[in-house]
């Protein structure tokens, strides 16, 4: 190898192994990775090398306090995207889009780098840019009505998602709905969810047992401890979905019996309600639907929402919810 290419080779490596600010790294360190992976040089070229890459590329000297130390400007576009295809780039700006809120903050400061890289790649694309026009064609929307999100505080969303990913305990100050006060509370955070337009931090209060869900935009401020978190015992939030514990429910399973009307029904064949799910076709064409699904509040109002094309028949218990709930309506509209 020339020693042309070695220089190459080895200022590559150099490039690679500078972090992003604020994270930054000493010469000494840097020679001795360089040396780990095959390149040795002094340190006095490695700084020559590095203020002569500085001029081409976004790294910059921290040199307020010693150890001095290099780091890629916090903006800079990834250096490690060279050759990103329309597809690839096109996933990473749909992976943005949809990991705005789920991702720690570090991490997704860690991301935008190739989420900007991405999206140059797609303003890039010559005429008629099909990929780019890709991220114009695609939506993900709610199957309810639409409501816009709530206000999140952006450090306290910062904070709960910190200590989740290192598994770590929360001071929280929150706001209960309709009241002036704030509460203040330790807890331990389990797990997020995003339900519909609002995210959910599922956590343990101080040293109580139970499972808690606290929307996060009445998180006024957060701030991580030291200790770790406690999980309960087997806890698991696949179960805790599966059981529609997020849909507000008791956790329970009930057998549910509803006679349908054709047209209010028929989708049940292709999107089941579970999957032991059952379909009679009654004599007069109803239709009379089986199925063990949670029992939850959720339910309750996806049935009110068919109006008299359902009718439960089992339990008892669901029945006469929606016949109360029914007779509220007509009340209400005959004023």
């Amino acid at each position: 190898m020339s020693k042309h290419q070695d220089a190459l080779l080895r200022q590559w490596s150099m490039l690679r192994l500078v972090p992003r600010y604020p994270a930054k790294v000493t010469v000494q360190a840097l020679r001795q990775k360089l040396a780990d992976d095959g390149f040795e040089i002094t340190q006095r070229s490695l700084q020559r090398d590095l203020n002569e890459l500085s001029g081409s590329f976004a790294i910059v000297c921290d040199d307020r306090e010693k150890p001095y130390g290099w780091s890629w400007q916090k903006d800079a576009p990834s250096f490690d995207l060279p050759g990103l295809t329309p597809a690839q780039a096109l996933t990473l700006a749909m992976a943005e889009q949809h990991l705005q809120n789920l991702l720690p903050g570090p991490m997704l400061e860690q991301l935008r780098p190739y989420f900007l890289a991405a999206r140059q790649r797609l303003d890039a694309e010559p005429a008629p840019r099909r990929s780019r026009r890709w991220l114009d064609k695609v939506r993900s929307v709610p199957a309810t009505q639409a409501l816009l999100a709530p206000v999140i505080d952006t450090a306290a969303q910062d904070a709960v998602t910190e200590a989740l990913l290192h598994e770590r305990q929360l001071d929280i100050r929150y706001r209960r709905r309709g009241e002036r006060a704030d509460a203040q509370a330790r807890v331990h955070p389990l797990a997020l969810v995003q339900r519909g337009p609002v995210l959910y931090l599922s956590c343990r209060f101080c040293d109580y047992e139970d499972v808690r869900m606290l929307p996060l935009h009445r998180i006024v401020s957060a701030q991580v401890r030291d200790e770790a978190a406690r999980y309960p015992k087997h806890f698991s939030l696949d179960e805790q979905i599966e059981k529609g514990k997020w849909a507000f429910g008791s956790g329970k399973k009930i057998k549910l019996v509803a006679i349908f009307e054709t047209d209010h029904g028929e989708h049940l064949y292709e999107t089941p309600l579970s999957k032991d799910q059952k379909i009679d076709v009654l004599p007069d064409g109803r239709l009379r639907v089986t199925a063990t699904v949670a029992d939850t509040p959720q339910l309750v109002w996806w049935l009110l929402g068919f109006g008299g094309g359902v009718e439960v028949t089992a339990p008892q218990r669901i029945r006469v919810k929606l016949r109360a709930e029914t007779l509220l309506v007509r009340t209400v509209y005959r004023r």
